[in-house]
């Protein structure tokens, strides 16, 4: 059995990697869209193609990339997960409040991502041994973690700086986390991006747990069948997009040292599912890659930078984001409609 799941694996790696593949693919589609997007701000404003707005795009897709990441772990083993925006607020406000009560950098930061990682543990065993569907339990969680950050902040802000109680390398290190530039050109948070993107693409890609994961979302009933622990895998996937919106968070507020419970990442959830449905993965299950979660990313991104500089209000923003998930999830299930 384990010889048959890895063969499995490398063979699907082999076959995402063929040109005929990436031809057909539906992330060549999402690229052909972004490329256009970007053509048109190059004409229409002065200075969208610039080294400086472009990795200035790079730093503010980061977060909603990381994020989205551990989304397409989730929605490919068939869940959602509409906590996200509650861990990030609640994983990155302990951390800091954790700094400055004194706490070494590496600790506060292993607490942080362990609270977001036993909050994805909690929603994985609602969803699956508590047979609650994820939308119901990852919801009700959504107000349950908002709720304990603004107990445990008393809905104060928490600001990280040295007049709290920080130590000053501490401190130091914690900034250059958020605010810091690699070689003095390239942002701390679009490194840590990279970083995880390419983890995470070697693992949904050419290992035995990507294939599971990839199996449970395609058929549940087949994967128990073939020995595959279906409740289990579907636990870690909501594990890991607890870890990754735990980061996520962390970084945030390393970036911009001070945060409220009662604001910090709200409705974020709908950013990242967005950007992981227009990179091609799919409410259904079983369909997206790490690819096309980047290209998604890249999208939502891209067109609010792009607006931004159009100089269009925030309000139809929010407007235009709203219509691309509307036809991005659209453009799914028509999809699924007519191969079958």
């Amino acid at each position: 059995m384990a010889d048959a799941v890895s063969t499995g694996a490398r063979t699907r790696s082999m076959d995402r990697l063929s040109l005929g593949r990436l031809l057909r693919a539906r992330e060549a589609g999402v690229f052909i869209a972004l490329a256009v997007l970007c053509l048109f701000l190059t004409f229409a404003t002065d200075g969208f193609l610039t080294s400086t707005n472009l990795l200035n795009v790079g730093r503010q897709i980061s977060l909603l990339g990381v994020m989205a990441v551990g989304m397409t772990f989730v929605l490919i083993a068939g869940e959602v997960d509409l906590s996200v925006g509650s861990i990030y607020a609640f994983s990155g406000l302990s951390t800091g409040m954790l700094i400055i009560a004194g706490w070494a950098l590496l600790p506060a930061i292993a607490v942080g991502v362990l609270a977001g990682m036993i909050i994805g543990m909690i929603n994985g065993l609602l969803s699956t041994y508590g047979r609650l569907p994820s939308l119901i339990a990852t919801l009700g969680m959504l107000s349950i973690v908002r709720g304990a950050a603004l107990i445990l902040t008393n809905g104060q802000p928490v600001t990280v700086n040295l007049r709290n109680g920080a130590q000053p390398e501490v401190l130091s290190s914690f900034s250059y986390m958020g605010q810091g530039y690699l070689f003095g050109v390239v942002p701390m948070q679009l490194v840590f991006f990279v970083i995880i993107a390419a983890c995470a693409w070697v693992i949904l890609s050419c290992t035995n747990f990507g294939f599971r994961i990839f199996a449970v979302g395609g058929s549940a009933k087949a994967a128990r069948v073939s020995g595959i622990s279906v409740n289990t895998m579907k636990i870690w996937a909501f594990v890991l997009m607890g870890a990754l919106a735990a980061l996520a968070g962390i970084l945030s507020l390393a970036f911009l040292p001070s945060g409220q419970a009662g604001r910090t990442g709200l409705g974020l959830e709908l950013d990242v599912i967005a950007a992981t449905i227009v990179g091609g993965a799919s409410l259904s299950g079983g369909e997206g890659t790490i690819l096309g979660t980047i290209l998604g990313v890249l999208i939502i991104g891209v067109m609010r930078n792009g607006l931004v500089l159009m100089g269009v209000s925030p309000f139809v923003q929010e407007l235009m984001i709203g219509l691309v998930i509307i036809i991005a999830v659209g453009i799914d299930k028509w999809s699924r409609r007519r191969t079958a």
